[in-house]
């Protein structure tokens, strides 16, 4: 029964419209699964939601149309390898989110349609499970500090104490002087602890800098990115 279920729907060399129209339309759905499942739990663009979405319907009608032929799959396959996103670099996740899209298209453009959706049930799911280990470990409030500080202050000693209290764990990026060598800036990227106050640690930082200006905040995410 099981080998019924996840049979080729293309078992001839031949296209034919209705299979590759019935699998393309699986491909839309699973991919509007995926970016479902992704908008849920991950900070996104509009672009990249949409990408998601219509990248398994992509990959199922071009793996659809050299079904049978050698030459023409690994031809297909270099092109892939080619592929160069013109953005920012994403993060872990919307990584593994592209290879599950394109791998869901690859199953259903060979007409494993079936599978294709336990996939993206499955995959889908642990997804989801495993960002909400990830938000309990902080690591869903990620973000970047931008302390400005006088150049006369030791800045190595003055908020290792704070950073502490309020975050899982913090790493000093960059420090980089201003205004005619007077000011430095610096950039830390820190975990928040779950139970933290934000605008206590600002106003605790201010004291400590001589209240110049503190910024905290996500990895900006514009329009025309991926």
């Amino acid at each position: 029964m099981l080998d019924t279920i996840f049979s080729s729907a293309t078992t001839s060399s031949e296209l034919s419209v209705l299979p590759l129209l019935a699998c393309t339309l699986a491909s839309l759905v699973y991919g509007g699964i995926l970016a479902l499942i992704y908008g849920l739990r991950n900070r996104h663009s509009a672009s990249f939601l949409i990408a998601v979405a219509l990248l398994p319907a992509i990959v199922c009608v071009v793996i659809a149309l050299v079904n049978g032929n050698v030459g023409a799959g690994v031809a297909v396959a270099g092109a892939f390898s080619l592929v160069r996103f013109r953005s920012a670099p994403g993060s872990g996740s919307d990584i593994a989110y592209v290879f599950l899209a394109m791998a869901v298209g690859l199953a259903t453009g060979m007409g494993y349609v079936a599978l294709a959706g336990i996939v993206t049930l499955v995959l889908g799911g642990s997804f989801l499970a495993f960002q909400q280990i990830a938000e309990r470990r902080g690591d869903s409030r990620e973000m970047m500090l931008r302390i400005t500080v006088p150049e006369d202050l030791d800045y190595m000693g003055a908020f290792e104490e704070l950073l502490e209290k309020a975050t899982a764990r913090y790493e000093l990026e960059e420090v980089k002087t201003t205004n005619m060598g007077s000011l430095c800036k610096l950039t830390y990227r820190v975990s928040l602890s779950p139970d933290v106050d934000e605008k206590q640690l600002i106003d605790a930082i201010r004291v400590r800098n001589g209240n110049l200006e503190v910024s905290l905040s996500h990895r900006e995410v514009t329009s025309y990115e991926l």
